[in-house]
């Protein structure tokens, strides 16, 4: 990557857990024990595989006890469920996370049920519903792990927000609607735009502050971005094909050699040649990724805190 300053989200991150773990330390010694965090994972997914051991290790590093609970593939909603409303009821658990996505099985509408049924005070992804309410009236506690830590890194590296155009490509429930809200409680101009916007690329090289957040390998190509702005790659995708690969790296690039060497490469929805036109840029892997670990150990130390003061 050449041209644009790289955001470097595992510096970031590093820095937000660092800060946490005497917070940490100092709850543990108040409370006779740590902060819980429990993690719910059904089925054998193998992108969530990889997410939940991060997160597990990323805890247990940061002082957390971390109780990591699965249920098969096969499981029903009405189990999943009912493993949830035994962690509301558990003294040890401070935070709650299902991690997504859930087997097709359980149906379309599942993760939501799954998040109406989490303790509000125990949701550190900050999906219930409650918390979501919180968020729009810009008093939340507990906000969503990726767009809070999107903030962190604007703030931390020095990104001015307040004053500034920025939009958002994706309108999901996770990232998309939740950044739009706390990019305008920093008083930034926002527009959410989405795969029925017209004229997609002009609107997106208004931006500012340009947020990615769909899922699809290099979409956003340089026509996208106005020279100069700061470029935010939520997307993760795999790819496994090499034409594919030879699309989005050059003839020698490092890039491709990884794919050689493994058979596929993990790649965001920015096509490395933004980084020519953006004045800064978060890499994939390496950007957004460990600050949502961060903010989610932030979140269950924040959980962990209100529910000591509160007994």
């Amino acid at each position: 990557m050449t041209g644009a300053r790289v955001l470097d989200g595992q510096s970031v991150a590093a820095a937000i857990r660092e800060a946490v773990l005497p917070d940490v330390h100092a709850f543990t010694a108040a409370a006779g024990r740590p902060p819980g965090l429990g993690i719910v994972l059904v089925g054998d997914d193998p992108g969530s595989e990889i997410y939940v051991r991060n997160k597990v290790r990323a805890g247990t590093e940061s002082g957390l006890w971390v109780d990591l609970q699965r249920l098969p593939a096969s499981a029903s909603l009405t189990e999943l469920l009912a493993l949830v409303q035994s962690l509301n009821a558990s003294e040890r658990h401070d935070g709650i996370l299902v991690q997504s996505p859930l087997p097709a099985g359980m149906g379309r509408a599942a993760a939501q049920q799954v998040f109406d049924a989490i303790d509000p005070g125990k949701d550190v992804d900050g999906f219930n519903p409650v918390n979501v309410g919180r968020l729009v009236q810009g008093r939340a506690v507990l906000a969503p792990c990726t767009p809070s830590g999107i903030i962190e890194m604007l703030d931390r590296s020095g990104i001015p927000i307040a004053g500034t155009r920025a939009v958002i490509v994706g309108r999901s429930e996770i990232v998309g609607k939740p950044m739009a809200m706390l990019l305008l409680q920093r008083d930034a101009t926002v527009t959410i735009a989405h795969s029925k916007t017209p004229a997609l690329a002009a609107l997106c090289a208004t931006a500012d502050i340009l947020v990615s957040a769909i899922g699809r390998p290099g979409f956003v190509t340089t026509d996208f971005v106005r020279p100069g702005a700061t470029v935010i790659d939520v997307g993760i995708s795999r790819i496994t094909d090499e034409a594919a690969a030879k699309q989005l790296f050059p003839e020698g690039s490092p890039r491709l050699a990884d794919f050689a060497r493994r058979g596929s490469l993990v790649v965001g929805d920015v096509h490395p040649s933004v980084a020519e036109t953006a004045g800064a840029l978060t890499p994939v892997p390496g950007g957004v990724g460990p600050l949502t670990i961060a903010m989610l150990l932030k979140n269950t130390l924040t959980a962990a805190r209100a529910r000591h003061e509160a007994a």
